[in-house]
This record gives C-alpha cells, structure tokens and sequence, in this order.
C-alpha cells in the first residue's frame, strides 16, 4: 500500500529526498527502542559526533526505520544537527511510505503510526518553508490510517478531538467518546482525562455517567504524574471532585483502584 498521493506530494517528498543526499501497548515498544537507540548514540547528553550520525544515515539509506525515525526527530528539533523540517518530513514520509502495510502487531508499527501522526500534523498546519501545504483533509486521512490500521493510541487520541471539531470530523461527542476510550483503555493519559470529562460533565448526545468519568479522570491523573500533561489533567480532576458528591468520589476511587492497573494507573 502506498497512501501518498501522486503529483505535489509526490513531489515534496523527491525535493525533501534530494535535500537528504545533497510507542505499554505493542506500538510503543518501537519507540522505545528507537529512544534507547538515541541514548546509545548520545550516552552523555552531548550533540551526537558527525560519525555517529552518518551511522545513523547509512542504517536509514538501508531503510532502517528506527535510524530514519531518529535523523526525523533530530532535524525536526535541531537536536544535534541544524534544524531542517523538510529533511524531518522526508524522513517520516519515507517511513510511513515504505511501511504503511507493515504488521500493525510488529515491532516497528509504533514507529510507523507515529509516522503517519507526524505527517499529518505538518499537513495540518503546514510547512511552506519546506514546501509541505496545509491540507487537513489530507491530515485526517493520515491520522485515521494510523488510528483505525495501527490501532495507535496517539492517533485515537486526535480522532477522538477531531470528531469535536466543526471543523473536522463534525461535533459528534458519542464517536469522540469510541475514540478516547480505545486510546484510555491503552494507557494514554490525555484521553483518559478529555473522556473522563465528557462523562463526568455529558456532552450532547452523550449522556453523563459521573462516577465512571471521574474514574477515568483519577486514573488519567494518576497515569500523568510528573508529566507535561500533569497540569491540565489535575485541574479537570479537581474541578470534577468539587462538585462530585462524596459517594460518587468513593465509588470512582474504588473503581480507580481495582480497574486502573489495567489501563496504565496505579
């Protein structure tokens, strides 16, 4: 299967190729490999030496997709190398183009989906220094392959958002709901939370359910401790136990407690 499209895209990924030569569920396990990969070439935190990275280019040249993931994040972030978003979408374009039918259960499918991700978020915003168009429908696309074949979480996560946007997928709170919850159920902190509080406040169609959206909220807030997304996430938490009465607190504890190891809490 080859999802890229024929003419401009076709296009952007040769000119980002000539450019080059002049993640507790199954997907994860590629991430972190290709992160342990990182801390192998970079073991006292200093910018990776020129040979190591030509090691890195020449496992990519071979089509290694962990070596191709790591130069992608490098140049997307300047770490180590001068900073090159064109170069990091060629990158994750010739990943998710030369394993978009890789087995969604095999090693490298958590370096593959997040590929697609990362296309799809440089579509949606676009990169017109590296000649990268906005086009989200075209990002939806790339987002739902890795969400729906992938079965990734971060991608489930952003399907879920999208089906709350007008914009996107539509306002459609009960899909939103399928797509958080296929993504809380695999330990994804962030969609742990925004489903818990769907639930623990109901939105439109969906009705409210207050002692399971707490639930989710304690096991997300549980789930994030010491992470980026701490902050936000307690907040939702504490605002939905302000106003929960002391059974339903009890109740989504004990729920928390019994359910939550499974989703990624404690």
């Amino acid at each position: 299967m080859r999802i890229f499209r024929a003419g401009a895209l076709s296009v952007v990924i040769l000119s980002a190729t000539l450019a080059m030569s002049a993640a507790p569920t199954f997907s994860q396990s590629a991430v972190d490999a290709a992160q342990a990969m990182a801390s192998a070439l970079d073991a006292n935190g200093a910018p990776p030496e020129p040979e190591r990275i030509a090691a890195l280019e020449s496992a990519a040249s071979a089509g290694d997709a962990m070596a191709l993931w790591q130069l992608g994040l490098m140049y997307e972030n300047g770490e180590g190398v001068e900073q090159d978003k064109g170069k990091a979408f060629g990158y994750f374009a010739q990943i998710a183009d030369q394993h978009a039918d890789a087995a969604p259960r095999g090693l490298e499918a958590g370096i593959v989906a997040h590929s697609f991700v990362k296309i799809g978020e440089y579509y949606q915003d676009g990169v017109p220094e590296a000649g990268i168009p906005k086009d989200d429908a075209y990002a939806t696309k790339l987002i739902l392959h890795a969400a729906s074949y992938f079965g990734d979480a971060d991608a489930q996560y952003r399907v879920g958002e999208l089906y709350l946007d007008p914009k996107e997928l539509g306002d459609n709170p009960i899909q939103s709901a399928r797509w958080l919850s296929l993504a809380a159920r695999k330990g994804h902190a962030p969609a742990q939370a925004k489903l818990g509080d769907m639930l623990f406040n109901g939105e439109g169609d969906l009705q409210a359910n207050r002692v399971e959206g707490l639930m989710w909220l304690t096991v997300a807030d549980r789930r994030a401790a010491g992470t980026a997304e701490a902050g936000w996430i307690e907040d939702l938490l504490n605002s939905a136990m302000s106003v929960a009465t002391p059974g339903e607190r009890k109740g989504a504890v004990e729920l928390a407690d019994s359910l939550g190891p499974q989703f990624g809490g404690f």
